[in-house]
């Protein structure tokens, strides 16, 4: 098959929906298919494009047998609600040049990762042109998100917003998302039942698997071999919940054996690191290079998940699966019955969001029960191999791909 991939972050190196989009392409391509990317230069989580890129400038690179053409976009330097849009607008604006001169290539299946859900139109005329096959993939319902975050405010934007949306996703031939809530959720939003599918991520098992030795980073922080560590590791964003932490590792500063570590970038680091002030027990490190991401994943005894609660259903924390496949035992914050709960309550603690007395429980739970915390890493870890592999989910989906190609080629279904 010939294969056209939007993807607005597309970068191996960094976790996320970057590094999602690039193993997918890249695993593609190791299977016999012809694929090509347009995204934009490398810029997350740091909001800087990366050296040797230009955001004003195409250009196209060859990456691992896959052709990957940077389109000019607008980054922000802050982010906020209305910045935010007109960045994800700019990619759109980008690409549409591109696309069109992938049309002549003729692809089979034109597929696009929301967010941003703004090159969702020019995938579609894409697919229209080249008479591909078109395929919508949810990471994150932006919408929905933008405005229970309080990100975007205001009824008749949200109503007129969520109008395009449904518009938009019924002219997709197919409509797949990471989790079976988020499934359900397209389906309130008019998909039907035959054009859903759960596309979950994955975590490679043979990249990240349980250390049992030391991670060097203790040597490196200079973190006594006593020490139980807490740790956080990945985006500092809104979404995340980390207003909590700072409270947390305070009402916990008299176990003097636990240690915080959190590691990351994002908008909400700065006032993160203001909020912990000076406290003893906290220590802030950037977000690590890739091949190091499992070292990382081996310094924690515990692992912290925060969620909002009004985030719970509209997310899956990509980060999940690496910490199951580490091995290490993780408190995550949700409310009971949403795919969140329902993944880590088996194979880990999950108490309410919000709370800071509950999350504080969950932590010293796991801290005085090292045997807890060997059985809840152990059933994550298997629980990763059986049902999150990197084969098994996408040769599930490479087959979901392959069997729409034949039918499309006869029936397109209408743009307008």
């Amino acid at each position: 098959m010939k294969i056209l991939l939007f993807s607005l972050n597309y970068a191996p190196e960094v976790t996320g929906i970057g590094k999602y989009s690039a193993e997918f392409a890249e695993w593609l391509a190791d299977h016999g298919h012809e694929v090509r990317v347009i995204t934009a230069s490398p810029y997350y989580p740091h909001w800087v494009v990366s050296s040797g890129y230009r955001a004003s400038r195409y250009k196209t690179e060859e990456i691992n047998g896959v052709r990957v053409t940077r389109v000019p976009f607008w980054c922000p330097r802050r982010v906020s609600g209305i910045k935010r849009l007109l960045h994800l607008a700019s990619f759109a604006v980008g690409a549409l040049p591109a696309a069109l001169a992938h049309v002549r290539w003729s692809p089979d299946v034109v597929w696009v990762v929301e967010p941003p859900l703004f090159a969702a139109p020019i995938a579609l005329l894409a697919a229209k042109l080249s008479g591909a096959s078109s395929y919508l993939h949810i990471q994150d319902y932006e919408l929905d998100a933008a405005f229970e975050l309080g990100m975007l405010k205001g009824n008749i934007l949200r109503r007129s917003g969520l109008r395009v949306e449904k518009w938009l996703m019924s002219r997709f031939d197919k409509v797949s998302a990471i989790s079976g809530k988020m499934v359900e959720r397209a389906l309130t939003k008019g998909v039907p039942d035959e054009r859903s599918i759960l596309f979950p991520n994955w975590v490679n098992t043979s990249e990240i698997f349980p250390i049992f030795t030391p991670s060097t980073y203790r040597s490196e922080l200079d973190i006594e071999s006593s020490a139980t560590v807490v740790l956080y590791s990945g985006n500092m964003g809104s979404k995340q919940g980390l207003e909590l932490l700072p409270d947390v590792a305070r009402k916990l500063g008299d176990r003097r054996d636990l240690l915080f570590v959190f590691c990351g970038n994002g908008p909400a680091k700065r006032p993160l690191e203001e909020a912990c002030g000076e406290l003893l027990n906290v220590r802030f490190i950037d977000l690590q290079p890739n091949e190091r991401f499992n070292e990382m994943l081996a310094l924690a005894d515990i692992h912290i998940l925060p969620q909002r609660s009004d985030a719970s259903d509209l997310v899956m924390p990509s980060k999940l699966l690496g910490i199951l496949a580490s091995g290490r035992p993780v408190v995550a914050t949700a409310r009971p019955n949403t795919e969140l709960w329902q993944t880590v309550h088996p194979r880990g603690i999950v108490v309410d969001p919000g709370s800071v007395d509950d999350l504080c429980a969950g932590i010293m739970k796991l801290a005085n029960d090292r045997g807890l915390r060997k059985k809840l890493g152990e059933a994550g870890r298997a629980y990763a191999i059986s049902e999150m592999s990197k084969d098994a989910v996408l040769t599930r989906y490479e087959r979901v791909l392959t069997d729409t190609v034949p039918h499309n080629r006869q029936t397109r279904t209408t743009f307008f």
